[in-house]
Order: structure tokens, then C-alpha cells, then sequence
């Protein structure tokens, strides 16, 4: 009996631990050629995941999902820009290089399961050993058993895959593409052709994944598998949505997201720097997209006061978007480090606005009462 881990690197992690991303897309484009002209089927992609994290994409048919994992996976080049997997410019690899590479690195599964059905389960667990040789001869047969063990069809081990279910069968092609022990694991709907419950079962076992080290991009359409992923990556004519403007205005349509991220412009900031002063003109909405923004009130004869600290995915301008046209605090970097604030103008707010009523109403509610609060702490009773 050999004993090994499923995993090189057993340790916990949490929503990414590297330094450096072990993925890396850098102003991606891609074009495919039509009968009636070339189709931009990405446009200027960046997304960077770091190790340990789980991803999730979404966005409608014909978004761009499918051709973004490609881009990935090296099923299929870029027009222009790079991409970068664990290390490896895989936009620069040939077939030849790049089949051995995929195997090592990257675990693949699909919504159809792409089980072999003529051979055993087994057997198909061990077929990616066989080809990229990562294991001994004798080790592959245990290592197949222990991950069937790992997502409970060890008994199923020995039969064809056409007597298992469609859950179970998901499980097997999961145990597949961990058998070469990838850092990577790559999801295409993996839960399209299952029932809610086993859906639900197979993205425990992405968590457990998770837990164990794994970096895990899935593309779903269910949004509420979406939501328990450590972030989403929201795609709309083959454009990602930026994460941040997404959550700071949810209510927004896919459509009207990609609008704000293409109006919104990118600020960035030292450290303990000033970003708005108050009784300035005010002029944009601010959405803060990475480090800690502070909101400070002066007081007569008091020391000033931190009314907020403002995380990504919060924002500030509102009040002065609906009240006044002065900033009504100041605005500053925190200490703890550099702030990047995405700006987007009142002219292309107010074209949103009139879009979305629901939004309008959610940022009419906030700067109503921010305005209210900062009011009360001026006054130092709150």
C-alpha cells in the first residue's frame, strides 16, 4: 500500500495567498473571423487570480465565458496581448509543448463529463497519469482509488462509467482532473446538467478543494453557486465588468455595469495623500477598487473626525450628487497604504441613473442618510 497526500501542499488557504498571480491576463483580444467580418469575441481583457482563490465567471450566452477559459487553458490563442499560468507564457506554446504543459498544471472539467465509456472508472482516472508520467507506473492505480475515495465512489471504482449517474459521473471527472495533482482546476458549467442538490454537493467539493490549496475557476450560470466563489468575474460582450462597480451598484443591468466600467476612470493615491478636500467643486462618484479610503468632518475647536473608512466596493460623491454640489468632507488615503478610486462623472452618473430607477432610489437613500450622520457627527453627537 503506498501512502501519499492527494496534494503536494496540503496547507489551508483562503481567497489567494500568493504574491504574484497564478494567472495572468494582460489586455487580451481576440478575434474570430467571420462571413460578414471579424467578430470581437474579447475585448481587452485583464484578470488576475491569485493561488488559493475561486473564481467564479458569469455572464449571458455569447458573452465571452467559454472563449476567456480558452484563453486560459491554451485550447485556443489570443489575437493579441499575453497570458500568463503559473509561470508560463502559455500564449507562446506550441501544441506539442503546450499539451504536456496542460496536463501538469491544469485540472479540466467539463459540463458533459467527457468520460472514456468504454474503459473503467478507474482507467479513467489514470489515463492523464499514463500520458504526463508525473507518478510511477505502481502508484497510479492507488492514487486513482484514493481520489475516488476522496469524492466517495471508491466502490464504483471498477465499472463503466455509463452505470453511474450524471452526479456521480461529475465526481469522476473531477478525480480525473486531479489525478496529475494541478494547481489549477478549470470548470466549464460543471453543474449545468445536474439537479440543485447534487449541484450543490459537487461545489462542496470545490470548497473542500479550495481549503486544500487549489485554484479553482468555474464558469456558471447559477448566480447563487456564483455567490458563494470568493469573487465573481461578470462578463458582457466579451468585456469583463469591474468587480468593484458591481458591487457598489448591483442593481444595475449587465449592460448598464459594462457602461459604468468603461466610463469609470482609474485614480490612484499614496498612502496618507489627500483626495478631496472639502468645500471643493464636486464633480464624480468615487468608488474605491483597492486599500482603505477615510471620510474626514472637521469640527470647530475639536479635532477632526473619521466619519468612514471606506473598503473596496464602497463608495463616496453621492451626497453632493444629490444634495449639494461642494464636497461636504474631505477625502484621504489611509495610512495603511496606496488607494486606487474608480471616477465616473456626474453627466455619465446621471445617464445611468436615468436607466435604473432602482439605483437612483438606493443612492438617493444612502446620500440621504450619510448627509444625515456626518451632520450629527459635526456636532459630535454621534
Amino acid at each position: 500500500m503506498f501512502t501519499f497526500p492527494f496534494f503536494k501542499n496540503d496547507e489551508p488557504k483562503n481567497e489567494g495567498n500568493g504574491a504574484h498571480p497564478i494567472i495572468d491576463l494582460r489586455d487580451v483580444h481576440k478575434y474570430y473571423k467571420t462571413a460578414i467580418g471579424d467578430y470581437h469575441a474579447l475585448n481587452s481583457i485583464d484578470l488576475q487570480i491569485n493561488a488559493g482563490e475561486f473564481v467564479s465567471v458569469i455572464g449571458k450566452s455569447g458573452s465571452g465565458k467559454s472563449t476567456l477559459l480558452n484563453m486560459v487553458t491554451g485550447i485556443d490563442h489570443p489575437t493579441s496581448g499575453e497570458v500568463f499560468v503559473n509561470g508560463t507564457a502559455v500564449h507562446e506554446l506550441n501544441e506539442n509543448r503546450m499539451a504536456r504543459w496542460r496536463g501538469k498544471n491544469l485540472g479540466i472539467v467539463f459540463q458533459f463529463f467527457q468520460l472514456l465509456p468504454t474503459i473503467s472508472v478507474i482507467e479513467n482516472i489514470m489515463l492523464p497519469m499514463d500520458f504526463c508520467r508525473t507518478y510511477p507506473m505502481r502508484e497510479r492505480e492507488p492514487r486513482a482509488l484514493a481520489l475516488l475515495e476522496m469524492v466517495e465512489l471508491a466502490d464504483h471504482a471498477y465499472k463503466l462509467p455509463t452505470a453511474l449517474s450524471g452526479g456521480q459521473q461529475q465526481r469522476v471527472a473531477i478525480a480525473r482532473a486531479l489525478a496529475n495533482d494541478p494547481p489549477i482546476v478549470i470548470a466549464d458549467e460543471p453543474t449545468g446538467n445536474l439537479d440543485s442538490k447534487t449541484a450543490e454537493a459537487v461545489f462542496a467539493l470545490f470548497n473542500d478543494l479550495v481549503a486544500k490549496g487549489k485554484t479553482i475557476i468555474i464558469v456558471t450560470h447559477d448566480s447563487g453557486l456564483a455567490k458563494q466563489t470568493h469573487r465573481t468575474a461578470l462578463i458582457t460582450d466579451g468585456e469583463i465588468v469591474n468587480e468593484y462597480v458591481a458591487k457598489a451598484m448591483p442593481t444595475l443591468t449587465q449592460d448598464q455595469l459594462l457602461q459604468a466600467t468603461r466610463s469609470a476612470k482609474i485614480q490612484t493615491y499614496e498612502a496618507g495623500a489627500m483626495i478631496l478636500t472639502e468645500g471643493t467643486n464636486a464633480e464624480c462618484f468615487y468608488i474605491v477598487s483597492q486599500g482603505t479610503v477615510e471620510v474626514v468632518l472637521p469640527r470647530e475647536n475639536q479635532s477632526d473626525v473619521i466619519a468612514l473608512q471606506l473598503t473596496p466596493g464602497k463608495y463616496f460623491g453621492e451626497i453632493e450628487f444629490f444634495h449639494e454640489k461642494k464636497h461636504q468632507a474631505s477625502i484621504r488615503a489611509s495610512e495603511r497604504g496606496a488607494v486606487e478610486v474608480l471616477c465616473i462623472s456626474y453627466d455619465e452618473l446621471k445617464e445611468l441613473l436615468g436607466q435604473s430607477s432602482m439605483t437612483r432610489e438606493v443612492l438617493q437613500q444612502s446620500a440621504d442618510k450619510h448627509k444625515e450622520e456626518n451632520i450629527a457627527r459635526r456636532e459630535g453627537t454621534s
